[in-house]
């Protein structure tokens, strides 16, 4: 007669949740998969497909019973590990928008807003443009199948144990977000040059020739020069992009490595 002992059940129910918590988590927080306009079964359903797939392969989970006051411990510490990991992520595509909304700024844009569903708020129509554009560009590198092996790896460089994550890990996750700042003006500085050169020959003009209106011409210059460095930049974004994509999934496991 087949028969199942609780240690056995629990085992099945580590075996399956820890991860599971853990996906989802990241799922949950991590840009793309976080779309709002991604509907939470489809999440869900992904994060039970994943997990359903990894879990074979994966380490020996814990030998703690779920249900005990330790079991929801780990059960908490996988839901802020794999928190930490889409925030890590979502650092790298905040300092892409910062730097959008920068030049949007810059060209007399900043007062026309949309709707981002991927920051769920408004943003500037540049920094919606900029925040698609870099959204298509991760697909097409693949970037929804390096999550999927990301998350898979952490699981052997961060085991699912009762040990808590190191500090350092977190303290690297809050200086991390300093990186939205220099990254986004990085992105964004060869059209804040154009923008600034403009502005001064502008200044320059003005006093040159008083009497012509500056309003009138300023803003469809600025505009018109603003786009023109933006469709330029365009072609050269791709490697910047790149290293920035894989310095945001190389933090996201950044919690395993060792303090120093």
């Amino acid at each position: 007669m087949f028969s199942l002992t609780s240690a056995q059940i629990d085992q099945w129910i580590a075996t399956f949740f820890y991860p599971l918590a853990r996906i989802l988590a990241v799922a949950t927080t991590a840009p793309f998969l976080s779309n709002a306009a991604m509907p939470r079964r489809v999440r869900l359903i992904l994060g039970i497909a994943l997990t359903i797939g990894i879990a074979p392969i994966l380490p020996p989970m814990p030998d703690i019973s779920p249900a005990s006051g330790v079991g929801l411990a780990i059960l908490a510490q996988q839901v802020l590990i794999g928190v930490g990991m889409g925030v890590s992520m979502r650092i790298i595509f905040t300092a892409v928008d910062m730097g959008a909304a920068l030049i949007a700024f810059l060209m007399g844009l900043g007062f026309a807003t949309f709707y981002d569903p991927q920051n769920t708020a408004q943003t500037s129509v540049i920094s919606n443009f900029t925040t698609l554009l870099v959204t298509l560009l991760f697909l097409v590198m693949n970037g929804h199948l390096i999550y999927f092996s990301v998350m898979a790896q952490s699981f052997v460089s961060i085991p699912v144990s009762g040990t808590p994550v190191d500090a350092s890990g977190w303290r690297f996750l809050a200086t991390m977000g300093g990186r939205i700042f220099t990254t986004g003006l990085l992105l964004a500085l060869p059209i804040i040059v154009v923008l600034m050169m403009t502005n001064l020959a502008l200044g320059i003009l003005n006093r040159v020739a008083p009497q012509l209106n500056l309003f009138a011409i300023g803003f469809p210059v600025t505009l018109s020069l603003g786009f023109i460095a933006l469709m330029l930049m365009m072609n050269y974004l791709a490697v910047p992009l790149e290293h920035i994509f894989n310095d945001g999934l190389n933090a996201m496991l950044y919690f395993a490595l060792p303090p120093g």
